[in-house]
């Protein structure tokens, strides 16, 4: 028996020979040229299976006798020379062999006892990562008496192995010593794998598993990473209190690793997408087929749809040689009646971003957006860091839904990453800048749950004008029934429920005539015009390619605006417009400029963003009592007329006041009137000032200062 036994063995490992010799014989001529530094030989499983018949007992091996099959491998690079280096014998045992692209992937919460040491593979998001550590795999002891050292012990994974007999040269009973320049070491790290959240029922909490990372796998994930994990499931046994239990906890030895969701940067784009890349940018009608690509199944806000556009672009970041940042991701922020599908254009953009994060007011705190600190029971019990939604979106895009109900001390931890793109943590002995270089994208209704017509748009945004004043677009999306407008909303939403419902029915009943064809021609309407995986692509191609300079007419267009602004200023008017619109404006060209690919930001992207800022600016800043724009209503939150009929009321209560230091409130308010004031404005001003603590009202009718 064991005989047949062995044959079987070499037939598997002369089997590997033929295969390897077939499909990775250039892999392992690189292998030997440039190893150390190159070290693994990633095999697709996909093609393992395609290798006729004896592929997929192969296949089959490999995924319940993994161990088996990865020592095979190695034999079989061993024993026919597959590999020439100089030190051949030693190389070929440090050479690691990985199993990419398997063809099932298990969802985490349903890893069960009988997938112990099987070939696994799970998906998710990566959620905590120890740092890269040096671990033990042979270990050489020294003799304390005689100095002899000892053959190599085996480390495992967990408790460490010392000799348990005498010195075999002295045959004494001493102590042995390692000695760790003759023992090898391994580089390890060990990563928190969680679920993704797409796969969820409502109401589950993700689950997490462990995952045991060695060699040149180690360093190359980061929290937030999206990853296919292909290893063996392995268990070790629970001890607490130095009592050994019954139960066991697994975690996987990971084997490979693939990387899901990229940053723009490292998406991968091959020739012929390049030109159907190049193709696209050409086309005349390039802006408009962008605008209807994003959340085609939401009808009309083209103005909301373009600005999302040109966030996806965005503009370039500086690094200027001072050291300062200027940053080139676009905030925007849509205010709104409930039910014009704020949330959902917010998780369309989210789909389409690499790395989107989206999460909503009430459920989000500060510690979740930024950072917050962890007794790290994972690795060796120190405080850790645990990014938060902000962090993990870095090179992306966050969208934070519901801002106007989030709590005042969780908004204000916003003001930092959005301007400087960074988050300082000072907790727990742990003082660390992180990075969240992303666009947010935020969502809020008004005050009181729908707009007032009659009163000023600013004042009804519940949220601090610091706050306001960093975000580049302020949409106000106001539900005003119009006839033409809510008869094409109807239809549209009708059409879209109609195709869903067609294609339900005909899943469960097929009905006759009713094929891919027809389908997608009921899809129509709500289909993008751009594919979203082409979108994505032209995205990546753009941001890493495309890096567009401010031409002459188009920089004269932009100032000419921004002082057509300014210049309606003058002493008793309020400031139109500062700096920071204008670095809005640039950022915008840039994004509308690499919409095209083009090099140059020329006259149409300057006339194409005014369009946009002004519109917002319209909604927003613009004093109807005074006729004029007026930031100091959106970055302050009071309008420059209100400063100046406060300062006038101040004023006169200091002229008119008494011996005793009273003054009758009707003097005040007369000798107002009589300069152009509304006395109704006159008595909100003056109650302003009772509730701000600066006067009182000692008698009916009287003011004194405090």
């Amino acid at each position: 028996m064991a005989e047949t036994e062995d044959v079987n063995i070499t037939d598997r490992v002369g089997d590997w020979h033929k295969f390897l010799k077939k499909h990775y014989k250039k892999d392992l001529g690189n292998i030997a040229r440039e190893y150390p530094h190159l070290r693994s030989l990633s095999i697709d499983y996909r093609q393992i299976e395609k290798w006729g018949r004896k592929g997929i007992s192969l296949a089959d091996e490999l995924l319940k006798t993994p161990g088996k099959v990865i020592a095979d491998v190695k034999d079989a690079i061993k024993d026919y020379n597959l590999i020439f280096t100089k030190d051949e014998e030693e190389n070929v045992e440090h050479i690691n062999i990985r199993f990419l692209h398997l063809p099932k992937k298990l969802p985490v919460r349903d890893i069960r006892a009988n997938h112990i040491n099987e070939f696994v593979s799970v998906d998710g998001i990566i959620r905590k990562t120890t740092e890269v550590r040096p671990r033990l795999t042979s270990a050489v002891f020294r003799c304390l008496q005689c100095g002899t050292l000892t053959p190599a012990y085996k480390q495992g994974y967990g408790k460490f192995q010392e000799p348990y007999r005498p010195c075999h040269q002295c045959e004494k009973q001493t102590k042995m010593e390692l000695s760790p320049s003759q023992s090898t070491f391994i580089d390890v790290q060990k990563i928190r794998i969680q679920e993704s959240p797409e796969g969820l029922r409502g109401g589950e909490q993700p689950q997490t598993l462990d995952i045991d990372v060695t060699d040149d796998l180690t360093g190359i994930l980061a929290p937030g990473d999206r990853v296919i994990i292909n290893g063996i499931l392995r268990s070790i046994q629970r001890v607490s209190h130095g009592n050994k239990s019954s139960l066991f906890d697994i975690y996987i030895e990971a084997n490979s690793i693939e990387i899901g969701e990229k940053e723009f940067e490292e998406v991968s784009i091959d020739e012929n997408e390049e030109k159907e890349i190049l193709k696209l940018s050409k086309d005349p009608d390039l802006y408009r087929k962008f605008t209807h690509s994003i959340a085609p199944s939401i009808y009309g806000n083209e103005n909301v749809k373009e600005a999302i556009s040109l966030i996806l672009f965005g503009g370039i970041a500086k690094e200027l040689p001072d050291g300062s940042r200027l940053r080139g991701d676009i905030h925007m922020l849509l205010v709104g009646d409930p039910g014009i599908a704020k949330s959902q254009i917010l998780r369309y953009v989210i789909k389409l971003s690499p790395r989107g994060i989206y999460t909503s007011g009430k459920s989000t705190t500060s510690a979740g957006l930024t950072a917050t600190a962890v007794k790290d029971e994972f690795g060796d019990g120190r405080w850790t860091l645990e990014a938060g939604a902000l962090v993990l979106a870095d090179m992306g895009i966050a969208a934070v839904d519901e801002m106007d109900k989030m709590a005042k001390d969780d908004r204000s931890a916003l003001h930092e990453a959005m301007e400087q793109q960074t988050i300082s943590v000072a907790k727990a002995g742990i003082t660390a800048t992180l990075r969240s270089r992303c666009s947010l994208l935020g969502a809020a209704n008004p005050k009181q749950g729908r707009f007032d017509a009659f009163a000023p748009i600013a004042e009804q945004i519940n949220m601090p004008p610091s706050l306001l004043s960093r975000f580049d677009l302020i949409f106000i999306l106001e539900d005003k029934p119009n006839p033409v407008l809510d008869r094409a909303i109807g239809e549209h939403i009708l059409k879209s429920h109609a195709v869903g419902e067609l294609i339900q029915h005909n899943r469960i009943n097929p009905i006759e005539g009713v094929d891919s064809e027809y389908i997608k021609k009921a899809l129509a309407p709500i289909t993008p015009d751009i594919d979203p995986v082409l979108f994505r692509k032209y995205i990546a191609y753009s941001k890493r390619n495309c890096f567009p300079i401010l031409s002459e007419k188009a920089k004269e267009k932009l100032i000419g605006y921004y002082l057509g602004l300014r210049n309606l200023v003058d002493e008793n008017k309020p400031v139109p417009v500062t700096a920071r619109q204008l670095e809005a404006l640039i950022r915008l060209a840039e994004a509308s400029a690499r919409i095209r690919l083009s090099d140059e930001i020329d006259e149409t992207d300057a006339a194409r963003v005014i369009e946009i800022v002004d519109a917002c600016l319209r909604k927003v800043a613009y004093d109807a009592e005074s006729g004029n724009f007026d930031i100091d209503k959106l970055v302050t939150g009071i309008p420059q007329q209100r400063k100046n009929l406060l300062r006038s009321i101040k004023e006169m209560i200091n002229t008119s006041t008494d011996e005793n230091g009273y003054v009758k409130i009707d003097l005040v308010i007369d000798e107002l009137v009589k300069k152009g004031n509304s006395k109704e404005d006159i008595r909100k001003r003056i109650d302003e000032l009772i509730r701000g603590g600066e006067y009182y009202e000692p008698r009916h009718g009287s003011l004194k200062r405090i």
